[in-house]
């Protein structure tokens, strides 16, 4: 497995690192969806670099959890005031 995680949260939005990190310091929410983003991200790159063991099924499910994930932290970044 690469050192590297592709699909993470500063990748999907380099224009957003500020607003990133102002919520991550000051909305639970946006914690949360972060955090569960990343674990659900690492799975996806475990099964993808094939050190873990998934169904076609199970794959599928995790990469659609993750586009819900990034869809509610994108709706969320361009309701965060500007800098």
């Amino acid at each position: 497995m690469s050192a590297h995680t592709p699909h993470e949260l500063a990748e999907a939005f380099p224009e957003d690192a500020a607003a990133l990190h102002r919520l991550k310091q000051e909305d639970a929410h946006f914690v949360r969806l972060a955090r569960r983003h990343h674990e659900v991200n690492r799975e996806i790159h475990r099964i993808e670099c094939e050190a873990e063991a998934a169904s076609d099924e199970r794959l599928e499910a995790l990469k659609k959890e993750r586009l819900h994930l990034l869809d509610e932290i994108a709706l969320m970044l361009e309701q965060a005031p500007a800098d």
